[in-house]
């Protein structure tokens, strides 16, 4: 088999994968999926960015902990 046949192969294997994507088991959530309005996005960013925050202070604080816990306790 020659390197055009091979890539021809190739590229009709990519074609079929790319033809079922909206048929198969997530067919019906990509259907129904739509770009969000400008208050869904901004409600969702500020709750990502609180949760970041506090994950981080969360791990800063536990940080602190570790670092200076044991000279003030031991």
């Amino acid at each position: 088999m020659d390197i055009v046949e091979r890539s021809q192969d190739i590229q009709d294997g990519i074609e079929e994968r790319v033809k079922r994507v909206g048929k198969g088991k997530y067919g019906r959530v990509i259907k129904m999926a739509r770009k969000p309005t400008d208050e869904e996005f901004a409600k969702t960013a500020t709750i990502v960015a609180i949760g970041i925050i506090l994950i981080g202070g969360m791990g800063f604080a536990i940080y602190l902990i570790m670092k200076y816990g044991p000279k003030m306790f031991g």
